[in-house]
């Protein structure tokens, strides 16, 4: 009986530990389920639905308000480094920025509109991001060759199994997904894809 349990003990933790339990989006900083503007409890509803979806977004079965704000991009003047062409953040990183610009409330989810709490605090971008990582522009081969301080992303490890492009990059864009894990997969503080200790994820693109 004790050999059974422990096996069954030794094999539940290997599928836990294969499933990566402890390191996804519960109790994560996008669990939302205790927030009184989410009466229901639902982790995932807030940003996902398998019905009735919002339409025409690179994104699965989306189901949170989208964003319609302007934003004020990045530009590198002081110190001319940006040789990237900025554009208005499309794809993923405009999900994020549905609460994170402020402009839409949290609680506009669902099809529900008029909502009234607001992301505040450190999490709080605005629509100013001037003074933010560049997003929604292309990272290839010929941006590093151009920049001479980028590593190609085709070819260049990621430090997570493949290459940058394949690991970091959608449609060869860099977005906020990049660099922040927004399920938690990797269970790094800040919703990190990988730790930035000794700039570590700063370093997986930028060749200094």
């Amino acid at each position: 009986m004790k050999t059974q349990n422990l096996f069954f003990t030794l094999s539940i933790s290997l599928l836990m530990s294969t499933l990566g339990f402890g390191q996804n989006i519960a109790g994560s900083d996008h669990d939302f389920s205790g927030e009184t503007w989410n009466p229901g409890g639902e982790i995932c509803e807030v940003c996902h639905t398998p019905h009735n979806a919002v339409t025409g977004l690179t994104a699965p079965l989306w189901n949170h308000e989208v964003s319609t704000a302007t934003y004020t991009l990045y530009t590198s003047t002081v110190s001319p480094s940006f040789d990237a062409t900025a554009s208005q953040p499309d794809g993923t990183s405009k999900l994020c920025l549905s609460c994170h610009d402020g402009t839409v409330a949290m609680d506009n989810f669902g099809g529900k509109t008029g909502g009234t709490d607001f992301m505040t605090g450190d999490h709080l971008l605005g629509t100013d991001l001037s003074n933010d990582h560049p997003i929604s522009f292309t990272y290839d081969t010929a941006l590093a060759t151009t920049d001479g301080g980028l590593f190609d992303p085709a070819t260049a490890s990621s430090g997570l199994g493949s290459t940058i492009a394949s690991d970091l990059l959608l449609a060869n864009k860099v977005q906020c997904s990049s660099c922040h894990d927004v399920h938690n997969g990797s269970g790094v503080a800040k919703l990190l894809v990988k730790s930035n200790a000794g700039s570590a994820l700063c370093l997986t693109c930028h060749n200094k």
